[in-house]
């Protein structure tokens, strides 16, 4: 009976040493509660800057307007725009109800400023 034995011809050298610390499965658990809760307590953080003031904004008067078949936001705004400027009434409009665009439905009821003489 014959034996074979193969020695390597070259012993591979490790590029970086292996650090002797080792996490435990409750280690990262609290590594991972840990930085979560700072990540909220960051998020709360900024957060704390969005807050209102206890003064009133002033209401501005408006009117309910039901949006007829090929009516657009330009014409309605242009109908409410005592002072010819459309584009400012159309943001004003959008920002009453909300819109994330300027395409309308019929039926639908967008609340607009009332026109108000100076």
């Amino acid at each position: 009976m014959s034996t074979l034995s193969l020695a390597p011809a070259f012993s591979p050298v490790s590029a970086r040493a292996r650090s002797t610390v080792r996490l435990t499965r409750r280690g990262r658990l609290v590594v991972f509660v840990t930085s979560l809760f700072l990540a909220l307590a960051v998020a709360f953080m900024l957060a704390g800057g969005a807050v209102g003031t206890d003064e009133p904004g002033e209401q501005i008067p408006t009117e309910i307007v039901k949006v007829a078949p090929g009516d657009t936001l330009w014409g309605i705004a242009s109908d409410v725009a005592t002072d010819g400027d459309v584009r400012s009434m159309m943001k004003q409009i959008e920002r009453l109800n909300a819109l994330e665009t300027v395409g309308l439905q019929a039926g639908q009821k967008l609340r607009v400023p009332v026109p108000t003489e100076d």
